[in-house]
């Protein structure tokens, strides 16, 4: 099919290179615009840039695609890179713009979007986190027809994956980017053999995957230590989990920990015990082994290496 293809991290990379792969005309990538990186604040294009850019496919890079708003001559140019493509379908993964009508309505096919959730489950910015922090079973991918609402379109095609207690976000992120490459391309293969199926996203069960903010880093030893233990899986490597220990003077981040079924006599955030073993802190509910910290700019490090350099008060 001739598809334009719009998406930005390498959640999406995964996605093109897969209709790449698999035969289809891709005549322009909409991607956002390159953004300072590094300590030295240079330039990068997106993941999708450079994948395009190394298939020789033309990249359009507007700040907006509304026609009336801040930058009305980018999103006109971007239309008429658009018209001038003629899609039969747009794919968006991860894109992270806003698409007004007038894109919907373009494509033939319409539009499709690769989701990381099970719709209706975690619509919205942070769907692989927020099914890590619930404690969820399973997630997985959909694509789904765009409409004008936020992830509420008619589900076409899904893939579930089992959450389990060693997925991070960010090891479950690369699974799913590789389920969803898939997935599309097997979606896509449906609708030209015109066995693919619409199904409206039932009503009930929906839940909503707010973005992610670095004001909810530190953990909180009121909750019980499953909780946090998820938080910590959930935030790795965005926003990061942050504790105070005894001895320091900026919070560390955790990005291990496991979640201890016991009864202890201590408050919750007291250090009951910190050996190569692990940091056990009290909750609320259960002791929460930490496992892997990083000290304000240090690197990552095993609990045991890290305790060998904290000078904990006696």
């Amino acid at each position: 099919m001739r598809i334009v293809f719009a998406g930005t991290p390498e959640f999406a990379r995964l996605a093109l290179d897969a209709l790449i792969a698999a035969g289809h005309e891709i005549p322009l990538v909409l991607t956002q615009p390159d953004r300072p990186s590094g300590r030295g604040l240079k330039l990068t294009p997106s993941a999708v840039k450079q994948a395009a850019l190394a298939a020789n496919i033309p990249v359009c890079q507007p700040r907006s695609l509304k026609l009336d708003g801040k930058y009305p001559e980018e999103a006109q140019a971007a239309r008429e890179a658009l018209l001038a493509a003629e899609p039969e379908l747009l794919v968006v993964a991860a894109y992270g713009l806003i698409l007004p009508e007038w894109v919907l309505a373009l494509p033939s096919y319409g539009c499709f979007n690769i989701h990381a959730s099970l719709l209706p489950r975690w619509r919205g910015a942070a769907p692989i986190q927020r099914a890590i922090e619930a404690g969820d079973d399973e997630t997985g991918v959909t694509i789904m027809l765009m409409d004008a609402g936020l992830d509420t379109g008619a589900m076409l095609f899904t893939r579930a994956l089992p959450i389990t207690a060693q997925h991070s976000a960010a090891v479950l992120h690369d699974e799913l980017a590789a389920l969803g490459a898939k997935a599309i391309v097997q979606a896509i293969d449906e609708l030209q053999r015109g066995t693919l199926v619409s199904q409206p996203q039932p009503q009930e069960g929906v839940t909503y995957a707010a973005k992610l903010d670095k004001a909810e880093s530190p953990l909180d030893f009121s909750q019980s230590a499953a909780v946090l233990a998820r938080r910590i899986r959930a935030f790795d490597p965005v926003p990061g989990a942050t504790l105070h220990l005894p001895g320091l003077a900026e919070p560390v981040k955790a990005w291990q920990a496991l979640a201890i079924d016991t009864s202890h006599g201590g408050a919750p955030g007291d250090v009951l015990q910190a050996d190569a073993q692990g940091i056990d802190i009290a909750t609320a509910d259960g002791v929460l082994r930490l496992l892997e910290l990083q000290k304000a700019g240090g690197k990552r490090q095993p609990v045991a290496a890290f305790v060998q350099g904290w000078q904990k008060p006696s």
